[in-house]
């Protein structure tokens, strides 16, 4: 039996009730887990009868584990009678517990605050289209050219900016070599801002075989905490140089590089393309137009439970980028010269808008019965085991064993969510140019 108390507008008590056969069984399997650890005088450790623990020691013994037994499965079952959805671990009180009586519990828990909608259904928003234009399919043919630029090997001239220069170089601090600042036979772009500022310039003019050295000063917010604003004296040897050759657009490098015959039908295609991804990014941006004019329109008291949690992915997923850029968290706090709760207050703004988000289409998915299917889920699992080149069973049970299966019914559930926000709207496309698309975006 379980009785439900409000206490707030995102709080609730629950009184749960466990029937004394159920009590009776917790106590067995919680003598069976204590009597292994006790030794009495005429007993082997561990066949201490119930009756002689009992007296010995009080049946209060038994009480932890009982409770430990009772509890989460009778919590489980109340949650699903009541339909609550609790946000965070529930805080427990005894009531009643005796033997022959029904043993009574409270669990105190914050559950999802209830949302006023604001209007979803027939809300009109513009889908703005970027006009695509021959400037624009002049440019992705120039990176398709310089993705298939050929170098040459210069022997009769100094290195100018633009070439590769393959170099040897050793990096001294105050005299010393210092970690990372050595290398042999690395090539590098003379312009490419890939080096310490001051860098690349200096290499300028030099010739095969030359040394020399060179001075720079490493940025206050360098990546690497110990050479941060430090002097340094570089000594830098050229072994070769190497000039770019950017190829001309020909109907021969189109049928080089690609399935077309000739550079006019490379053009047509590179056009589609790029209309094609300015539809999608236009589509995109009418979905988020349409998800935060809904989410600003309704109303909802964000529980600080569910803050705090948003902010920890958010820090989790920053920690995961910078460990991809070769940097700790704790260097990039120290670098900037902050605090791990000033950068979570930083956070904060951003996390209640996605938490109020996503509180706001769960409770449209519930009002409209929008849920994933199975043969959704299926189909899903289907696509990644093409990709990968693997069985769907195979797929399917790492999902389950990683605990990816529920959020990629999550992702399905609310990108159907999305799609019928979508589908009400009253979406009315509006091509503009470059310039009037830049200016709107500031």
């Amino acid at each position: 039996m379980v009785k439900l108390e409000k206490i707030d507008e995102n709080k609730v008590a629950l009184e749960i009730e466990v029937d004394e056969e159920t009590l009776a069984k917790a106590f067995d399997q919680a003598y069976r887990k204590v009597v292994k650890k006790i030794s009495l005088p005429g007993f082997r450790k561990g066949k201490v009868p119930r009756v002689v623990l009992e007296s010995r020691f009080g049946p209060e013994i038994l009480y932890e584990d009982a409770i430990e037994i009772m509890v989460p499965p009778a919590y489980e079952q109340a949650v699903k009678e009541t339909g609550i959805e609790p946000i965070d671990q529930p805080a427990i009180d005894l009531v009643q517990l005796e033997k022959g009586k029904p043993f009574i519990f409270k669990a105190t828990v914050e559950v999802k605050p209830e949302v006023k909608l604001g209007e979803y259904r027939g809300l009109e928003v513009t889908r703005q289209v970027r006009e695509i234009t021959d400037e624009d399919v002049e440019k992705r043919l120039q990176q398709i050219r310089e993705q298939h630029v050929k170098l040459h090997v210069v022997e009769d001239r100094a290195l100018e900016m633009g070439d590769v220069a393959v170099i040897d170089f050793t990096g001294f601090i105050d005299g010393e070599p210092f970690d990372g600042g050595q290398g042999e036979g690395y090539s590098l772009e003379i312009g490419s801002n890939a080096f310490i500022p001051g860098f690349e310039p200096q290499l300028v003019g030099m010739k095969i075989g030359e040394e020399k050295e060179i001075a720079v000063t490493f940025p206050e917010d360098y990546h690497v905490q110990e050479v941060a604003g430090k002097d340094a004296i570089f000594k830098v040897k050229l072994n070769e140089i190497k000039s770019k050759e950017i190829p001309e657009l020909t109907d021969e490098f189109v049928q080089e590089i690609s399935e077309f015959e000739t550079v006019a039908e490379l053009k047509e295609d590179v056009m589609n393309k790029l209309k094609e991804q300015e539809e999608e990014r236009a589509d995109s941006e009418v979905k988020i137009k349409l998800v935060d004019a809904i989410t600003e329109a309704s109303e909802v008291k964000v529980p600080e439970i569910l803050i705090e949690n948003q902010i920890d992915i958010m820090v989790a997923d920053l920690e995961r980028f910078l460990r991809m850029q070769g940097l700790t968290l704790e260097k990039f706090l120290e670098l900037g010269k902050k605090t791990m709760e000033e950068l979570r207050q930083e956070q904060r703004e951003d996390a209640e808008k996605l938490v109020k988000r996503d509180l706001v289409l769960d409770a449209i998915r519930k009002k409209e019965g929008i849920e994933a299917t199975d043969e959704e889920l299926q189909e899903r699992i289907k696509t990644l085991a093409e990709n990968y080149n693997q069985e769907e069973h195979v797929i399917k049970e790492l999902l389950t064993a990683q605990g990816q299966l529920d959020v990629m019914r999550h992702e399905i559930t609310y990108g159907k969510v999305i799609d019928f926000l979508v589908g009400e709207a009253k979406i009315t496309t509006e091509i503009v140019s470059a310039v009037e698309k830049e200016e709107q975006e500031g």
